[in-house]
């Protein structure tokens, strides 16, 4: 008989990390969350998934911020987790202007509580999302992870960097495997209210204005969240392995020369336009958008474009899901939870 595996997933009663278990659930894991169910944006929507993975017997979950000292320590020792998938963070560009304060605490105090955590007692593999923000002010498209990126463009970009580098060494130092993902743009059904997705979506519902910013001259690779988590379940049985010398990591492989550690995008190698995000909505809601043509916003970059061919080498796997696919499923999730 097959023995049960333990994932600890933080961030458990988020929009990745509500899919992410339900994935893992699914396949046989005891999955043990982790959310502080924080206020960023409304708490019911985290509760309300919260309550759907806690009909799975093997679910459990401490509603407690990840940077409570020993926390996540007292975790480990307990459960001794085979994998952990680290998605609670502060997220968002725009919010790390006004409140840079939440993002230190949650990003960097809490990934190092998780570090340490794992010091102690190591997992088999440890996965940690980073962002496609890292790429900064890189222009050259597109993002590949062996790329320099080393100018961050907003303060929430300049911690998941950090805690890219937070976790190497202790990779370096400590041998523990661990593959950070850069996500690009995820989206779908039960997805954060501050995003340009559930903005539009709810402003022309309601017969308002919708804030298109760089005068719509904006590309993003959008990720759907099925994709995403398909790739982090196939990532979390490909870790990274310590190479004897560092001449033997493959030119096009972002695993470390001295450590088992790596970083992997995972995107839809297909940027789109923000117009056509916008008219994919159009489509599926059966409404026109009146738009308020706005400037850039301070820390934001008008383009993001993954080179997934690491991951595809990795895993077999590419995320695929057409914009105007996703974005129908996310208004039919939407009509039918706030019944519009």
């Amino acid at each position: 008989m097959t023995e049960t595996r333990t994932a600890l997933v933080t961030g458990a009663a988020g929009f990745i990390g509500y899919f992410t278990c339900l994935r893992l659930l699914k396949e046989g894991f005891r999955v043990i969350g982790i959310d502080s169910l924080s206020d960023y944006y409304d708490p019911e929507l985290k509760r309300r998934r919260q309550q759907a993975l806690l009909q799975h017997q093997s679910f459990s979950v401490v509603n407690e911020l990840i940077e409570t000292p020993g926390l996540l320590a007292d975790l480990f020792a307990k459960h001794t987790p085979d994998i952990v998938v680290h998605l609670a963070a502060q997220a968002g560009v725009r919010y790390s202007i006004d409140n840079p304060r939440s993002y230190l605490e949650s990003n960097l105090v809490g990934t190092f509580e998780l570090l340490e955590a794992a010091r102690w007692n190591p997992p088999q593999h440890m996965l940690l999302a980073s962002t496609s923000s890292a790429y900064g002010a890189n222009t050259e498209m597109p993002y590949r992870e062996t790329m320099k990126a080393d100018h961050q463009m907003s303060f929430y970009a300049a911690t998941k960097k950090a805690t890219e580098a937070m976790a190497h060494s202790y990779a370096h130092l400590y041998d523990l495997p661990v593959t950070m993902f850069r996500f690009f743009t995820v989206y779908g059904p039960w997805g954060r209210p501050d995003m340009a997705l559930f903005k539009f979506t709810k402003a022309m519902l309601n017969g308002e204005a919708i804030d298109v910013y760089n005068n719509g001259e904006m590309m993003r690779d959008f990720t759907y969240v099925d994709d995403l988590v398909e790739a982090v379940r196939r990532l979390i049985d490909a870790p990274p392995i310590r190479v004897d010398r560092p001449q033997d990591v493959d030119a096009n492989d972002s695993l470390s020369p001295v450590a088992p550690w790596r970083i992997v995008n995972i995107g839809n190698s297909q940027p789109v336009q923000l117009g056509d995000m916008i008219a994919a909505i159009e489509e599926a809601l059966g409404i026109k958008a009146e738009r308020n043509l706005m400037p850039m916003q301070p820390g934001d970059v008008p383009a993001t474009w993954a080179d997934a061919e690491l991951l595809q080498s990795l895993t077999g796997y590419v995320p695929r899901t057409d914009i105007r696919e996703g974005v129908s499923r996310f208004v039919t999730w939407y009509r039918d939870y706030y019944r519009t």
